[in-house]
């Protein structure tokens, strides 16, 4: 079950969904995680939301999140340049110590609210309350799940070295499959995950979570049909 490795660049994706084409002024960018480009992408296509385009970081900087704010600002920059003045950044809080707050501040855009993916995906208010009795859960969305070994053995070196799967995840007691997509293959592979790390596994289908709406905020003028 080797995943191919994510690749470490910044990748643009244009997922214009209407007829047409919006100038580049009018047009919404998100620079987004790339552990979340395909779900930005279906909510977008989901609800046809026009005037949309994706740039994305790579999404193992979820295990460096101290390079996430430099490169945010260094891509605000470029897109400026491009003409774009509608921007929303594609992460939550994601451990950058609120830089990306910062930023957000300064250039006067917003962000997907929660503290991470694991939230927004289940819905902030449910999981803040889940986490007051769930604090020993390893959670899993599609893409992590997608690529455990990527994101995970290969990061933490357990292939080489697995007497450190215990030393790891010795204090947590179960893998939660956050599921965006209802897709029996990676249920599959999350249960092999939990097995692996040799813990009990449970399944919630979560959807777009408020990942959904946020997009859809966020969209709502370039969606306007032109008068």
């Amino acid at each position: 079950m080797r995943q191919r490795r994510i690749r470490n660049k910044v990748e643009a994706v244009s997922s214009e969904v209407a007829e047409g084409s919006l100038p580049v002024a009018e047009r919404l960018l998100v620079i987004a995680c790339g552990a979340i480009a395909r779900e930005v992408l279906a909510v977008t296509k989901l609800n046809k939301l026009a005037g949309v385009d994706l740039t994305c970081l790579p999404a193992i900087w979820h295990v460096y999140p101290a390079k996430i704010a430099p490169a945010m600002r260094e891509q605000i920059s470029l897109a400026r340049e491009k003409g774009y003045r509608r921007i929303l950044i594609g992460y939550a809080e994601c451990g950058t110590q609120g830089e990306l707050d910062k930023i957000c501040e300064e250039e006067g855009i917003e962000r997907i609210e929660g503290p991470h993916c694991y939230a927004f995906f289940s819905g902030n208010n449910r999981f803040m309350a889940s986490t007051e009795t769930e604090f020993t859960a390893f959670y899993l969305t599609d893409l992590i799940t997608r690529q455990f070994e990527a994101f995970v053995i290969e990061p933490l070196k357990l292939d080489k070295h697995p007497e450190l799967r215990d030393m790891v995840f010795g204090n947590y007691t179960k893998v939660v499959y956050l599921a965006q997509t209802d897709d029996p293959a990676l249920q599959e592979k999350a249960r092999w995950a939990a097995d692996y790390l040799g813990l009990e596994y449970e399944y919630r289908f979560t959807g777009y979570g408020d990942l959904e709406p946020a997009l859809q905020r966020a969209a709502a003028v370039s969606s306007a049909p032109s008068l």
